[in-house]
């Protein structure tokens, strides 16, 4: 089912409605700052598996997830004095963090390395339906693994409409990635570059 909210005042009832289905174990495709992405509770582990499945997406690939603000970060993530300031400054925006992972954090969301990347999207739309849901949502964008990310939650719908509770329709939006940065180690290394900007990683 494709629900439209509005990306700039999104309306309570509609995030309430979302948040609720969340709860309940459902799957949904929402609006970013960069792209749509799919998602589900980081502790409903059957809809992190049929994400997997969905996806066609390895296993030995974790999802990222959405934090709502720097402090529910802290909850799942060790952030050191330096990380904090990385985060602080860049933060929301179009940028996934890699951190090392607290025992907060599913097992199935962990690399080998126990570490999670981590995201605050610029994006009222998903960082509502997170508060609401009093816990973050798996990040990963809306597209069979090895495809071009899509913007359009028409086209999403004749990919994944059935296997998802709800398509978020916050408009047309770019088909651009965020840029993972490592903040594990003394200074941030860039993983992927994307659309944020990672000209000050290497200062």
């Amino acid at each position: 089912m494709i629900l439209t909210i509005d990306p700039e005042y999104p309306q309570p009832y509609q995030i309430n409605r979302v948040a609720q289905c969340l709860r309940d174990g459902g799957i949904i495709a929402y609006p970013t700052d960069t792209t749509y992405g799919i998602g589900c509770s980081i502790f409903n582990k059957k809809g992190i598996e049929r994400i997997y499945r969905m996806k066609e997406r390895e296993r030995n690939k974790p999802f990222s997830f959405i934090c709502s603000s720097l402090s529910e970060v802290t909850r799942y993530a060790r952030v050191s004095n330096v990380a904090f300031k990385y985060l602080k400054r860049y933060l929301p925006g179009p940028y996934t963090f890699v951190l090392e992972a607290t025992r907060d954090v599913p097992d199935l969301l962990l690399t080998r390395q126990k570490t999670v990347g981590i995201r605050i999207p610029d994006n009222r739309i998903c960082t509502d339906l997170v508060l609401a849901l009093g816990n973050p949502i798996i990040t990963t964008s809306a597209n069979l693994s090895g495809e071009e990310p899509v913007g359009d939650p028409i086209v999403i719908d004749r990919t994944f409409g059935n296997q998802l509770d709800y398509i978020v329709d916050g408009d047309i939006l770019m088909t651009d990635v965020s840029s993972v940065v490592s903040l594990v180690g003394d200074a941030p290394i860039v993983l992927r570059p994307g659309l944020g900007d990672v000209s000050w990683c290497e200062k």
